[in-house]
């Protein structure tokens, strides 16, 4: 290695990924963003079904969330409880979902605690804003977009590409 690479090295910063999302199609979209995120200190949230648990078998660091989330109250409360303690234990320098509504607690949190927050609006809604983009946005430091079509839906969007 020479001296310019270890400089490099030294002053890369290094993230704590706190990488939230339901499982299935949210969780594969963040699943495509292993180039980036590999390299960091990481925190999956996301749901105890047969796909997750498979695909963050060799995490580290794994929390489940409470699910049906999409109009459940009582699931939003206990996620918000949840939420609380992930962000104590983990402390995450950025905070990047796809959704769905499990994301909204740790938007509103990470906002609160001056923590940066990506959403990456999922490939599969082209026309329209969804339910958790929508909630989250007020919290998000950075929306992103995988559609030309999906960047009007949100103010200062970035499209970025489809992920899968």
């Amino acid at each position: 290695m020479t001296a310019a690479n270890a400089d490099r090295a030294t002053t890369a910063r290094r993230e704590r990924i706190l990488l939230v999302g339901s499982s299935g199609g949210h969780l594969a979209q963040l699943l495509a963003l292993r180039p980036w995120w590999e390299e960091h200190e990481r925190a999956w949230v996301t749901f105890d079904t047969a796909d997750a648990v498979g695909a963050l078998r060799d995490e580290k660091h794994v929390t489940w969330s409470y699910h049906p989330t999409t109009r459940n109250i009582p699931n939003l409360l206990r996620n918000t409880v949840q939420a609380v303690a992930v962000m104590r234990r983990f402390k995450p320098t950025v905070i990047v979902s796809t959704g769905a509504a499990s994301a909204v607690p740790y938007f509103v949190l990470g906002r609160a605690a001056g923590v940066r927050t990506v959403y990456i609006e999922v490939f599969d809604r082209i026309d329209s804003a969804t339910l958790t983009g929508r909630l989250v946005r007020p919290f998000t430091d950075l929306m992103l977009v995988q559609w030309p079509e999906q960047a009007p839906l949100y103010d200062d969007s970035v499209t970025i590409g489809p992920l899968l």
